[in-house]
């Protein structure tokens, strides 16, 4: 899925989101709107990953949409 795509439905694909990463704030991801690195940045902050494993999280999570 592509990122204008996930734009265009991050309010159904925030839920989605919101449960596989509890620990991010409703803030997180209405300010995320879809954004790939932010998203990724803020979980690398919140678990105090790597920032490749970060961006992994976020790319395994694009491919189950």
């Amino acid at each position: 899925m592509n990122k204008d795509v996930i734009s265009g439905k991050w309010t159904q694909i925030k839920g989605q989101a919101q449960a596989k990463w509890g620990d991010l704030t409703d803030d997180v991801f209405d300010v995320a709107e879809g954004d790939a690195k932010y998203l990724a940045g803020k979980l690398q902050e919140q678990y105090g990953w790597e920032r490749e494993r970060a961006e992994q999280e976020v790319r395994d999570f694009e491919r189950t949409l």
